[in-house]
């Protein structure tokens, strides 16, 4: 990411990703984007489709990544538009202009279809349709989809609120508020819906659990302190996916620390001094993370204890890993998915998207991977037996 530097110390809440942020203070940051280096493929990838998404992003973080439910996969731009695309051959079931400056989602269940907008507004839609069925506000700025689960629809603010509404009419049932650092990285961990819990990650460091019935405080726990001369060296952040395996949470920091906790009390199980705002992907007992400079590890979710790091994409502002079959994706900021081999870390394929970059990690369902660059290109691939 090359973003420009907000003057106003208010806007610095709007930070957009770290790239730049480490710049500041670092002069081996400045350097390029490391080469690609040349590898013999022994993977094949084909694009099934590929299909349109408006504007795609602009430059203000915004997060609105695909999501997919029922054959159909959703995605809107910066501008308001909305679409369903047919997973299997990229045509369109349905589209709406709402003028609406979505900034988080789609967030989808079953058939409610939820976006969050920069003027803390939610917005509810039919599925199947597209007609809007109700909207609702909220504090500020919702960049993280909404989610829904037994019957609450959790919505997440970058002022640290999180609401639960009413899923049928978007009626307020519970607010809960947690205080956030004056300066923090331009995005916010989406909410993990589990068993009855809420669990967020939040700027500060800290992970929360909330019962989902009324939003009352189970447990919180400090995943890494705000120490440092400046608010730059504060940065904590914990803005990307948190997973929940087993009976344990898998949680990264963008101050150096990954970690795994209790699910039940927040219990501290083990940390790795790995930076990573991207967050977490788990496949059975691998974990696979890129770090914020552009690493790419595999370890072993139950202890932590590293298997392989890849150090060939650094300073190329890397998504957060997805596994497909036994690879991991990653793309790039140029606008590259590499296939890496699980076993030992490899290269097995690569391909030239283009569009500046990704809108957020590839989504993988089956044997397909999507894919969704920051100009608003939508892409499907395949690899492999799946070709065939």
């Amino acid at each position: 990411m090359r973003n420009w530097l907000v003057p106003a110390l208010a806007a610095l809440l709007l930070l957009n990703g770290c790239s730049w942020i480490k710049s500041w203070g670092d002069d081996d940051d400045l350097s390029e984007p490391a080469k690609l280096v040349e590898f013999e493929p022994t993977l094949e990838v084909g694009k099934v489709w590929s299909s349109g998404v408006g504007k795609g992003l602009d430059k203000a973080g915004r997060q609105l990544r695909p999501a997919y439910n029922s054959g159909t996969i959703y995605a809107a731009d910066y501008k308001g538009l909305l679409l369903a695309i047919d997973a299997d051959n990229g045509n369109k079931r349905w589209e709406i202009k709402t003028d609406l400056p979505f900034t988080g989602g789609p967030g989808i269940s079953g058939n409610l279809l939820m976006m969050g907008t920069e003027n803390g507004e939610v917005f509810a839609f039919d599925a199947s349709t597209g007609t809007q069925l109700w909207s609702a506000t909220v504090t500020s700025e919702v960049l993280a989809a909404p989610s829904e689960a037994d019957g609450i629809v959790v919505v997440r603010c970058i002022d640290g609120r999180v609401f639960g509404l009413d899923p049928d009419t978007g009626q307020r049932l519970w607010i809960y508020d947690h205080s956030v650092p004056l300066l923090t990285l331009r995005g916010n961990s989406p909410p993990l819906l589990r068993a009855g819990v809420v669990y967020v990650g939040y700027d500060g460091g800290q992970v929360v659990a909330l019962d989902l019935e009324d939003g009352t405080l189970m447990w919180e726990q400090t995943l890494v302190t705000t120490e440092g001369r400046t608010e730059l060296e504060r940065l904590s952040d914990i803005d990307g996916q948190i997973v929940f395996i087993a009976s344990d949470l898998l949680v990264s920091s963008y101050k150096n620390r990954l970690a795994s906790l209790a699910a039940d009390s927040g219990r501290l199980l083990w940390f790795k001094d790995i930076s990573s705002a991207t967050g977490v992907a788990v496949n059975r007992i691998n974990l696979a993370l890129t770090d914020k400079e552009g690493n790419l590890w595999m370890l072993d979710r139950r202890n932590g204890a590293e298997s392989w790091k890849q150090d060939q994409l650094l300073r190329r502002d890397l998504t957060r890993p997805v596994f497909f079959g036994s690879f991991v994706v990653v793309g790039d900021l140029e606008g590259y998915l590499h296939w890496v081999n699980v076993s030992d870390g490899q290269f097995a394929a690569r391909e030239k998207v283009g569009g500046d970059g990704f809108a957020g990690p590839p989504l993988v369902v089956g044997n397909t991977l999507y894919a969704m660059t920051k100009k608003g290109k939508l892409l499907a691939y395949r690899a492999g037996a799946a070709l065939n």
